[in-house]
């Protein structure tokens, strides 16, 4: 998910966008222990996406304070 597309969201959208991105990222863990997963570099995108996801929620209750 690029940075313009996680700005336009709301705030209650970030957080729930959230939960789904780690959800999915449990499940990819999990598949990649059992068996090696195709394309291990989409565990890292989804980390990074959560991450991002995060930052601009702490971004958000930053500069409301």
């Amino acid at each position: 998910m690029k940075n313009k597309d996680i700005v336009a969201l709301s705030t209650a959208e970030l957080q729930e966008k959230i939960k789904e991105e780690k959800s999915i990222l449990t499940k990819l863990k999990l598949n990649h222990t059992v068996a090696p997963i195709e394309n291990p570099i989409k565990i890292r995108d989804t980390r990074k996406s959560v991450a991002r996801l995060a930052t601009e929620i702490t971004k958000r209750n930053k500069a409301s304070k």
